[in-house]
């Protein structure tokens, strides 16, 4: 089915269950699902309950949709997200993004899990994205174009935006929370990189590795969405950390930085009070 008849379907079946016309769009990433709590009045609904969503598969991905209102602002959160290593087609991970798009958000916050790269980073920082690098092998809007879902040809020089990421440098200061500006690469996974493509991607520029964020990034700025890429490190990277890597270690970590993703979060939704638009 055409991409637009699907939105049309899947908006149609959400606006049965609640009004609300989300403002800001959330996607959390590994140990973070649980992040935007419900309270009376909200919406939270099971992926597979959703049209054309697909199941997260992955633990630390609750994979449930929140429709409600976050620090008094209408919100739309994925609480987990879909990978492309768990067999799903760019399609099917960029279709909530479109969703977000089309039911009027301006302004997305991502989040994901990374491994540091940059010696310079530890375990439990944030880091603010300014830029990325896609070495996924694929692109996310590659297939049939949409005049009304953005440009065949988007603009990527500035997918992260510059006044976002001050709301969010200025909270995690305000509250003593280490971070970090720098640049994702994302990779296909499963597998953790090789020590080799660690030291290929650190000369390439980047600072913190992972295996989602790009998808997302891309077909939101396609959109003419705002968005605000925002990474927790999980783990140093490959030959940076002399241990073996794990899931588990991730999700742990995620538990620990919850608190602090939670402040930046609230810091940068509240700015919106005095500036509902960043751009």
């Amino acid at each position: 089915m055409d991409l637009k008849m699907k939105l049309h379907e899947t908006m149609a079946f959400l606006q049965k269950k609640t009004p609300i016309k989300p403002f800001i769009g959330i996607v959390l990433g590994s140990g973070l699902g649980d992040l935007a709590e419900s309270s009376a009045g909200d919406v939270v609904l099971s992926y597979e309950d959703i049209p054309y969503f697909v199941r997260s598969t992955v633990p630390g991905h609750p994979g449930k949709l929140f429709l409600g209102y976050l620090y008094d602002h209408p919100a739309i959160v994925m609480q987990g997200r879909m990978h492309y290593y768990e067999g799903y087609s760019m399609d099917e991970i960029t279709f909530p993004v479109y969703l977000m798009g089309a039911m009027g958000v301006q302004n997305v916050i991502v989040t994901a899990a990374a491994g540091a790269i940059n010696k310079k980073y530890r375990a439990g920082d944030i880091v603010f994205l300014t830029d990325h690098i896609n070495a996924m092998g694929i692109n996310p809007l590659r297939g049939p174009h949409h005049n009304s879902l953005g440009e065949l040809f988007p603009d990527m020089s500035s997918i992260y935006n510059a006044q976002l990421r001050k709301f969010a440098k200025t909270t995690a200061t305000r509250n003593r929370i280490r971070s970090h500006e720098g640049i994702y690469i994302g990779v296909q996974g499963p597998s953790y990189e090789t020590p080799a493509e660690i030291r290929a991607f650190k000369g390439m520029g980047a600072d913190v590795v992972g295996m989602s964020i790009v998808p997302e990034a891309v077909t939101a700025s396609k959109m003419g969405m705002n968005v605000l890429g925002m990474v927790y490190v999980s783990n140093l990277a490959a030959g940076v950390s002399k241990k073996p890597l794990t899931h588990q270690e991730v999700i742990n970590a995620g538990k620990l930085v919850r608190p602090r993703i939670g402040k930046i979060v609230q810091g940068v939704v509240s700015s919106f009070k005095a500036n509902d638009n960043a751009s």
